[in-house]
């Protein structure tokens, strides 16, 4: 990992006919935002030309067709295909799914070769990016499988952060899918991730529990008594703060949620509805657990506005700056980790060698 200066921040487009491309480029009208990165946005020249017009922006961008021709402080935009594309706004379309694919694999496997620093991904329309050679829910199942660790949504602002036990599961099968194993999985991402991505050295996190009224001892249902109760008080004796299961409908209206540093919700919507509600527009979907850092915006691509102009592009904005302090923050715990003798002023060290032989 090089050390984090100006972060070349490659962006993939997403769904063409959404709001990726305005909120792209209401990001980086601003000039400000060449002097945190650089980026490289994932499409083509023509289909930017495209939105410069049509949205009236006065951005210059910098087409390249190989990553080695990246130029700091500009807008880059590598051209992952030639072609014209027919964009309709709004509309969903498969051919304009397999477009926010190829966007997505080019970046991705810059990503993975260290061809650019960080990954920020617009919003995708999940069905219309399925295919055969394409069979995943979404970003983080995809990024899951092609880089290294164990992949975790976190939704992150700068004084809330929620992770999920469970993501893109039908609400029935959400029972089955929470094992001891899941769950011991999930918390240590989450523990680490707060060490290393968010600089916290001694995390505080609450989970929230699987059934209503963490199913009233039986009544609504026993899996937070047989497995969620038994697996934290293990977690708990190896000295990780957490505490739970919450019974979720109080737990964000009560205030509590500001006495943890992290939140751990059993699925999707039990999590990002308070998510949303407290943050929506501000908020960053995180991908942690992994090798590479990845964020997008906390919305989707909202068909009903694409094209008029009216799209909010501050929680993509959000999603740059947050990737950036990852990514530097990422720098700084390996450093600090990798040898702390290293570190340390040469008086220290003597200071210490003395004091050790002293009371042998």
């Amino acid at each position: 990992m090089k050390k984090a200066e100006n972060i070349v921040v490659g962006i993939s487009i997403g769904d063409l006919n959404g709001i990726g491309g305005e909120i792209v480029l209401k990001t980086f009208e601003d000039s400000r935002m060449l002097e945190f990165c650089t980026p490289v946005i994932f499409a083509s020249i023509k289909t930017m030309a495209f939105y410069k017009n049509h949205f009236k922006s006065g951005i210059n961008f910098n087409s390249i067709n190989d990553l080695n021709q990246i130029q700091l402080a500009k807008v880059n935009v590598f051209n992952v295909w030639k072609e014209p594309v027919n964009i309709n706004f709004g509309q969903e379309d498969l051919k304009i799914g397999e477009y926010a694919i190829k966007s997505l694999q080019s970046a991705t496997n810059a990503l993975k070769n260290d061809k650019i620093d960080v990954l920020v991904t617009a919003p995708i329309n999940k069905h219309n990016i399925q295919s055969e050679t394409f069979k995943f829910p979404g970003h983080t199942d995809y990024l899951a499988q092609e880089l290294e660790g164990e992949s975790l949504m976190f939704m992150v602002t700068d004084t809330l952060r929620v992770g999920l036990l469970t993501d893109h599961v039908p609400v029935k099968d959400i029972a089955i899918h929470i094992t001891a194993k899941l769950i011991e999985e999930k918390i240590n991402t989450v523990y680490n991730s707060l060490k290393q991505d968010f600089k916290i050295v001694r995390p505080k996190i609450a989970i929230l529990g699987i059934n209503p009224h963490t199913g009233d001892n039986g009544v609504i249902g026993s899996e937070d008594d047989d497995v969620m109760r038994p697996t934290l008080q293990k977690i708990k004796e190896s000295g990780k703060l957490v505490y739970g299961p919450y019974a979720a409908d109080s737990f964000f209206g009560s205030n509590n949620y500001k006495n943890f540093d992290a939140i751990i919700a059993s699925y999707h919507d039990q999590g990002l509805i308070p998510f949303k509600t407290l943050s929506f527009g501000q908020g960053v979907n995180y991908t942690a657990g992994l090798n590479k850092v990845r964020t997008s915006p906390d919305h989707g691509t909202a068909y009903e506005i694409a094209g008029k102009g009216e799209a909010d592009e501050n929680s993509f904005k959000e999603a740059i700056f947050t990737a950036i302090h990852i990514f530097k923050s990422r720098f700084t715990f390996k450093e600090i980790t990798a040898n702390p003798l290293k570190k340390a002023p040469r008086n220290e060290r003597k200071q210490g060698v003395s004091k050790h032989s002293k009371n042998k």
